[in-house]
């Protein structure tokens, strides 16, 4: 997996971070850093910067980062030098990718935040492993057969579903559309921002490199955000998942 500059990582997510506030102003305007597809130290440069949330997508890639940090994380002690180390905390971890149900028992107890929960397989899967888990549903706002999420139409009864059993409903996630057309993406963010608002749910979680300015303007409360942050991220064969 490719590694980042952590002197690049902290001047890329203090420009986002400026960009959010005059974007939104006072609003609350959450940056997921999104590490897929680089390594651990990724994640160690983005929580240096003051990124407080990770986002990940593939399984078995979360898993090995997490023991990597883990076996190497840093305790304060440095042994004879007398020098104190920077204690290493971990971020919320959200997953964003789409997920198979034989994934969540190696992931439970990982992930803070289940941004990508879009069947009821899913979410009964969740909440047999991690009961009472925060969970976003996703939704397909732009009807492509190859992103994930349900259906606008299904997200009542889904969001229902969901906290029936348990989970804790945090909000909404989508993505936009792969052409990037900017009509079909304020159509599509509009449509999910108006599905939380009508629910009544607290996030909405839309928006990545390409497309953080309209998914704030719109009501965005989560942005994910990878290549702006970490840089061109190396071919999806390359990762582990």
């Amino acid at each position: 997996m490719a590694t980042v500059d952590p002197r690049a990582v902290a001047d890329a997510i203090a420009a986002i971070q400026q960009r959010i506030r005059g974007l939104a102003g006072e609003r609350r305007v959450q940056l997921v850093a999104v590490t897929k597809g680089f390594g651990s130290d990724a994640i160690r440069a983005a929580v240096a910067a003051g990124c407080s949330m990770i986002g990940e997508s593939y399984a078995q890639e979360l898993v090995s980062k997490v023991a990597e940090l883990n076996d190497t994380g840093d305790t304060g002690d440095t042994g004879d030098t007398g020098d104190t180390a920077t204690v290493f905390s971990m971020p919320a971890i959200h997953f964003i990718g789409q997920l198979q149900t034989n994934k969540v028992r190696q992931l439970a107890g990982i992930v803070d935040v289940w941004q990508s929960v879009d069947r009821v397989s899913l979410a009964d899967e969740i909440a047999r492993r991690s009961p009472a888990a925060m969970i976003m549903v996703q939704v397909n706002a732009t009807a492509e057969a190859d992103k994930g999420g349900c259906p606008p139409t299904d997200v009542g009864a889904l969001v229902a579903h969901c906290q029936a059993a348990g989970l804790h409903v945090d909000g909404l996630m989508t993505i936009g559309p792969t052409s990037q057309d900017s009509h079909a993406t304020v159509d599509a963010f509009t449509r999910v921002r108006c599905l939380v608002d009508d629910l009544g749910l607290a996030s909405c979680s839309m928006g990545m490199s390409g497309d953080m300015e309209l998914a704030i303007e719109l009501g965005a409360t989560h942005i994910r955000i990878g290549s702006a942050v970490f840089g061109q991220r190396p071919h999806p064969r390359t990762s582990i998942r």
